[in-house]
């Protein structure tokens, strides 16, 4: 997970729309939320926008800098964010100083073992974590169906998307309803994207 790119000039990239969907997963929960953001997402967008989930351990730094919104997720431990996501976070100091991601669409989302799991902690360190790049937030604005596992948006959050998952494998869990729910806030994100693209200031280092 080195950065190994943070003097990449934005000048050069491609200016068709992009979102990355950034995320760290042990055990393959959160990844299987990630892509079903991927998912939701390109299914709006179709080609008119390009959207890549990219494991923080195999990160297309190139990608993620060109892209216009950028979708940070994690499973939780022990109240926060994994070590590893954290680590993410601080290799995006230089980044960080120089502003490169100022003006960007942030969105968050967080997966834990507990129906709460103080996810809502995770996702406001996030959401933080995003401020302090200078990002514009974009919360999940579905109104809960219900409270069942097959409902959307059954663990009712609105800043960004919480989903939970049991012992069992990703193939199984999260469920049904919480993959539903994730393909809507992809959803949700292109079209935000898509009816406001930011309109950004690239800095040459």
């Amino acid at each position: 997970m080195t950065d190994n790119s943070s003097s990449v000039n934005l000048n050069t990239v491609d200016e068709a729309l992009k979102i990355a969907i950034i995320y760290h997963s042990n055990y393959g929960h959160t990844r299987k939320v990630a892509h079903a953001i991927e998912e939701g997402a390109q299914a709006y967008a179709q080609d008119k926008v390009e959207v890549r989930a990219l494991d923080i351990d195999e990160m297309d730094w190139e990608f993620a800098d060109a892209a216009q919104m950028m979708v940070f997720g994690s499973a939780v431990y022990m109240g926060s964010i994994t070590a590893e996501f954290k680590t993410f976070m601080d290799s995006t100091s230089k980044r960080w100083f120089h502003r490169k991601w100022h003006g960007k669409w942030a969105a968050g989302f967080a997966n834990s073992g507990g129906l709460s799991g103080d996810k809502l902690a995770a996702l406001q360190q996030i959401c933080l974590f995003s401020m302090q790049h200078g990002m514009n937030w974009a919360g999940f604005p579905v109104m809960p169906t219900g409270h069942s596992e097959t409902d959307i948006n059954r663990l009712s959050s609105f800043l960004g998307l919480m989903t939970q998952s049991t012992d069992a494998s990703p193939e199984i869990t999260p469920g049904e309803g919480d993959i539903n729910t994730a393909k809507l806030f992809g959803e949700h994100l292109a079209q935000t994207l898509l009816n406001q693209p930011p309109k950004l200031h690239h800095h040459k280092d």
